[in-house]
């Protein structure tokens, strides 16, 4: 290590500790403006009655705060509660008494805007103070740290990758897992925590789209700036290579301008806003009735993008599978695989090889495919039928359970937060459903496959140590099979840390 990459370290962990101070920088007063802004005209009376204790008192942290708001949306729920059910004469037979009544997820999904515009004092008022200090300084010494690599050989060779206290499972690892593991916890279920975050980025969301930062915008914010620092240093350790060059640099892109500029920039032009590379059943809410009301009643645009969306999953993906394996999505184009190969790289040796861990692969990513499959089945049966229950099965439970179990613990808390702690491609080998779907293309019917010379193979398993979806690469070339595995995401890894040239990724 140089000394200006130790210095840049220095600063990468002075920005980290600054970023992760800042959740603690804000004192909190209620803004009743905004509470009464998240409820109807008959819950507002009974809300801002019960927030009355909390008028003009400073909370010196969010936990306090949230501990009042919480206690007092309990008693105006008891209270509406009662109203409805001793004055106006509703049962819970009655459709109207359950659009009157205050429930969970109401109280849930007001608590974020509420403490965002009831917080004040160091951060709110120097925010691109913070902003610069933390984050700004944080790419500053990325980008420090990664300009020397320039002038290390070219090729990997044997590297000592398991030697770092980082990345080989050691105190350092597991404590980057906590903390990668408690933010996404605090993204999905308790957002109002991370309100200081959001503000330091309401610039940037309102220059973009003309709107207030919210968790998503600050998560997709954070997701692009990293695969972009992340993606250099990929260019940087695997400049040899003509294929990672272009296959980093398809990533970058795709995550800079379809996953996040675009989507702004149809917010500002008020048109519905989409990632236009995601694909059902990756975007498994696709086909839920809210979101095709929505494009139906958008014009044109919004009717182009639902054919867009199912063309993308019964034409595309079969069609490029079948002439290029599951690489052109999950190597080339989705955000997840973006992620996993820029800022997962440094873990991807982690990676279990052992055939019991292929067995559990195989049980649970099919299982999650069938589960989205069902789910969306039972979705479109409710749209078209207006009835919700199929059998035992009730369509507004079933996606709800898939949300939560899928779409956020397993995609987002443990597809990141387990980089490193199990390899930077959990997700998509274990629990991804378009992976699932390609990877069946790829192993029965598809052109793509990864051709070994065993020949010439010196049994080093750079391969095999390399490889992110957990397959013994060395043991096809020592034997000298063609690789033909559902996993494999054709990231071409194996081959550019091959020394002999062993292996090739073929489409015939």
């Amino acid at each position: 290590m140089t000394l200006l990459q130790k210095a840049a370290l220095g600063l990468f962990m002075l920005a980290f500790l600054i970023f992760t101070t800042t959740l603690s920088l804000s004192k909190f007063q209620l803004d009743t403006e905004a509470a009464k802004a998240q409820f109807d005209d008959y819950q507002g009376p009974f809300v801002l009655n019960a927030l009355q204790p909390l008028e003009g008192k400073t909370y010196p942290h969010i936990m306090a705060f949230m501990k009042d708001y919480d206690a007092a949306l309990k008693r105006a729920q008891s209270a509406i509660q009662k109203d409805v059910e001793e004055n106006l004469g509703l049962t819970t037979s009655d459709g109207e008494y359950w659009q009157k009544i205050l429930k969970d997820d109401k109280i849930k999904s007001s608590k974020f805007p509420v403490a965002k515009a009831s917080a004040l004092g160091l951060l709110p008022s120097n925010s691109w103070m913070f902003f610069w200090l933390s984050i700004g300084l944080g790419v500053l010494a990325g980008l420090l740290y990664i300009l020397p690599m320039r002038h290390l050989p070219k090729g990997i060779k044997n590297n000592g990758i398991f030697h770092s206290s980082l990345t080989a499972r050691s105190v350092l690892g597991i404590a980057l897992g906590i903390w990668l593991i408690s933010f996404y916890v605090l993204l999905y279920f308790f957002p109002e925590y991370l309100v200081n975050w959001v503000i330091m980025v309401d610039p940037i969301s309102k220059f973009l789209n003309g709107g207030a930062a919210n968790q998503w915008f600050l998560y997709g914010f954070l997701y692009t700036l990293a695969i972009l620092v992340m993606g250099l240093r990929m260019i940087m350790k695997y400049r040899h290579n003509r294929y990672q060059l272009l296959r980093t640099g398809s990533v970058m892109f795709f995550q800079l301008c379809f996953a996040f500029l675009l989507p702004q920039i149809m917010s500002l032009l008020h048109l519905p806003s989409a990632d236009l590379k995601n694909i059902w059943p990756l975007d498994y809410s696709f086909f839920f009735e809210y979101r095709i009301n929505y494009l139906r009643s958008s014009g044109y645009f919004g009717l182009f993008l639902l054919v867009w969306g199912i063309a993308l999953s019964i034409l595309v993906v079969p069609l490029m599978t079948y002439f290029f394996g599951k690489r052109w999505y999950c190597s080339w184009v989705c955000g997840c695989g973006g992620l996993a190969e820029t800022l997962g790289d440094p873990f991807r040796q982690l990676s279990d090889k052992r055939l019991r861990a292929w067995k559990i692969e195989r049980r649970l990513i099919y299982s999650v495919l069938v589960f989205a499959v069902v789910m969306t089945a039972l979705v479109l049966y409710t749209y078209f039928s207006g009835k919700s229950r199929v059998l035992f099965l009730d369509s507004y439970q079933v996606r709800h359970w898939y949300g939560i179990l899928i779409g956020s613990i397993f995609a987002g808390v443990v597809g990141t937060g387990f980089y490193p702690l199990m390899g930077n491609r959990v997700w998509c080998r274990f629990g991804c459903p378009l992976a699932a779907y390609m990877g069946i293309i790829q192993r029965f019917k598809s052109r793509y496959r990864i051709t070994t010379n065993g020949g010439q193979c010196i049994s080093c398993g750079n391969c095999s140590t390399y490889c992110e979806m957990g397959i013994d690469v060395r043991w096809y070339a020592q034997r000298q099979q063609d690789v033909v595995r559902a996993s494999c995401v054709g990231c071409g890894i194996c081959s550019a840390v091959c020394p002999r040239g062993v292996l090739r990724l073929e489409n015939k």
